[in-house]
């Protein structure tokens, strides 16, 4: 990234944040860009205004397992691609690690809310918990916090246990390893896990605050190793490697549509919503898709494969609106059944940790938005590439732990401690309150005496949720939102995990490394547990209900399963059953969610996806070709 790109990006952002950055710098630096932009090698890919009427392939949806698809299709250069995408380019806003909480209910993000229920997301708006998914080339990996995680050994092999062959953990290694360009000298010299050269950045934060190492620290002290979480073992502690390129996010787009926008058979769309699989419902053949773009409806066809990469909530939306879903509800919402599939919409999976868990400290090292970021802080980013700005929301370690409901001999923790420099309170009541849906009510009561306060943040996330939710549709109207039952806690083993990783969040914060720093938990009682004493399991099990906190990981709606499994909706090769043509690639096809954040499994699923297309359809051309010789 170019210097004066580098300083109009950070103004920019210091800018939404504070509002306070002079006029004529902003203009100076503003054109400045304008000149340098047009010869920037990272420049956005370009739009194809004129679309061909037929493609090889039409991949619906540019996140990260769309991107990863679309790059190594177009590896072939006999096979035409082209890409829907619903959203349009990524800015230079998004490019700033520390925003990404400020593109929550931005332009490109697509607004979900799920319905209200009692179970969780008490202290919300309306009991509705707030799903942000990214509506922009590159999808979510645009709004994450970049977190690489790629989940424990014995997720992927339950995943061949459960009737997927070629998806245990020694055949999915591999796909992690095509994609990854490790930057850490240490682990890049570990190839049996690592690897460098591919197109996907993976480093160290460039900047931490104190409590960085203390949490590393700390996390010796509870008797856990610290140890590379994406190597041999996954129990213990480790700081977080994020998807960047110095300093800068390193999304799905940058990372695999920008390399080969040149490409003669590649073409990409833009704000364009697709409506509609088209499917012949007599041969059940996926033909073509039906999309807006530009007010108008277009219909596009593919002579291979129509490949839905829309993500966990649009996939099996867009199923259903296509005729492929339960009968039943296909039915009640006026929808010709092409295909009876009952699980698509079903078995919802998302990881959720408890918000909000502070404790103060008596130094002022903390991750302070209005005090960290300002206009030093932006020079600092431009310059030399690293300082707050880039900066994960203060995202600085990761622990895996095992609570009393695990198998301590074993390693497939069930809690992730997310450990942070910041927490809900760190911006003074601003973009985090709004973004995860706070009222007002909530904040104030429990939050406003330590706004701007220093000190960090614990969020035990659950790893393996036996609670299932669902998606349904609203109507027959492709523009609307679908229906989405989040369903969290309703099974008593999620409360029972999720209480412990909150008592040992608490007890992570009484070791001497964290006390140090005077920690202390931020102990207010919340206001709907009030009349229950604190610190009791009956408390916790009050508290968790209240800011319950999605971590964005929705997964699972779509599940891979053999022929014998009803709930199936994809096989092994990832082919939709009951119509020829169409396979899902996203997180959708997981059958239960991984041990981590998904993002690193998501565009795994991509790389093996791909090549589980070039497999069928290269020796499909062979076979052809043996056939036209021997006649």
């Amino acid at each position: 990234m170019g210097v004066v790109t580098a300083v109009t990006l950070a103004i920019k952002g210091a800018t939404v944040l504070l509002g306070k950055v002079a006029i004529v710098p902003i203009l100076i630096a503003a054109l400045a860009y304008f000149n340098y932009d047009l010869m920037d090698p990272e420049n956005h890919p370009k739009v194809t205004t004129q679309l061909r009427k037929e493609y090889d392939f039409v991949v619906i949806g540019g996140g990260s397992g769309g991107t990863v698809v679309v790059n190594r299709l177009t590896e072939n250069p006999e096979w035409s691609v082209l890409l829907l995408e619903a959203g349009g380019h990524e800015t230079e806003v998004t490019d700033v690690p520390i925003l990404s909480i400020y593109l929550h209910k931005s332009k490109v993000d697509w607004k979900y809310r799920t319905q209200p229920q009692d179970s969780a997301c008490q202290a919300m708006i309306d009991r509705r918990c707030c799903w942000t998914r990214g509506k922009v080339l590159g999808g979510s990996s645009v709004l994450n916090t970049m977190l690489y995680i790629r989940g424990n050994r014995r997720d992927y092999d339950q995943w061949e246990s459960f009737g997927n062959p070629g998806w245990g953990y020694d055949d999915v290694l591999p796909y992690f390893k095509k994609s990854e360009d490790q930057r850490n000298p240490y682990l890049a010299r570990n190839t049996k896990y690592h690897s460098t050269g591919g197109y996907m950045t993976i480093q160290d934060a460039v900047y931490n605050t104190p409590l960085g190492v203390a949490f590393l620290q700390a996390g010796e002290e509870m008797g856990y190793d610290i140890l590379d979480v994406n190597g041999e073992h996954q129990t213990g502690f480790a700081f977080f490697q994020y998807t960047m390129r110095r300093g800068t996010r390193c999304s799905g787009s940058k990372a695999f549509i920008r390399p080969i926008q040149l490409r003669k058979n590649f073409h990409l769309s833009l704000w364009s919503h697709v409506t509609k699989i088209l499917i012949n419902p007599q041969t059940k053949k996926a033909y073509g898709v039906e999309f807006i773009r530009e007010g108008r409806k277009e219909v596009v066809y593919a002579r291979k494969e129509v490949i839905l990469s829309a993500g966990a909530i649009n996939t099996p939306q867009l199923l259903m609106l296509s005729g492929v879903g339960p009968k039943q509800h296909l039915q009640e919402m006026g929808i010709p059944v092409i295909h009876d599939s009952p699980g698509v919409g079903q078995n919802l999976q998302d990881h959720i940790a408890v918000g909000g868990l502070s404790f103060l400290i008596d130094y002022p090292i903390s991750i302070v938005i209005n005090r960290m970021v300002n206009l030093n802080s932006a020079l600092r980013y431009a310059i030399t590439e690293d300082g707050p700005l880039t900066s994960s929301i203060g995202l600085e370690a990761v622990g895996f732990i095992s609570t009393k409901y695990a198998n301590q001999s074993d390693d497939w923790p069930d809690i992730e401690f997310m450990l942070t420099s910041t927490s809900t309170s760190s911006d003074g009541g601003s973009q985090v309150k709004k973004a995860h849906g706070l009222t007002d009510e909530f904040y104030e009561n429990v939050y406003d005496s330590i706004s701007n306060h220093d000190l960090f943040g614990v969020f035990p996330m659950m790893l393996r949720p036996k609670s299932r939710g669902y998606i349904k549709l609203r109507s027959r109207n492709p523009l609307d939102h679908p229906l989405m039952y989040h369903n969290y806690l309703t099974h008593p083993h999620d409360v029972d995990v999720l209480r412990e990783g909150v008592k040992a969040a608490i007890a992570f914060a009484e070791t001497s490394s964290m006390k140090r720093f005077g920690a202390r938990f931020h102990s207010k009682a919340l206001p709907n547990c009030r009349h229950i004493p604190m610190f009791t399991d009956e408390y916790w099990n009050c508290l968790i209900r209240q800011y319950t906190m999605t971590i964005y990981h929705m997964s699972c709606t779509a599940k891979m399963g053999p022929p014998s499994d009803p709930m199936a909706v994809v096989d092994p090769e990832l082919r939709v059953y009951g119509v020829a043509g169409l396979r899902v690639i996203d997180a959708s096809i997981m059958p239960t969610i991984t041990n981590g954040n998904i993002n690193a499994p998501v565009v795994m699923i991509g790389e093996k996806g791909s090549d589980l297309i070039k497999k069928q359809w290269l020796s499909r051309r062979k076979r052809d070709n043996v056939t036209i010789f021997g006649s």
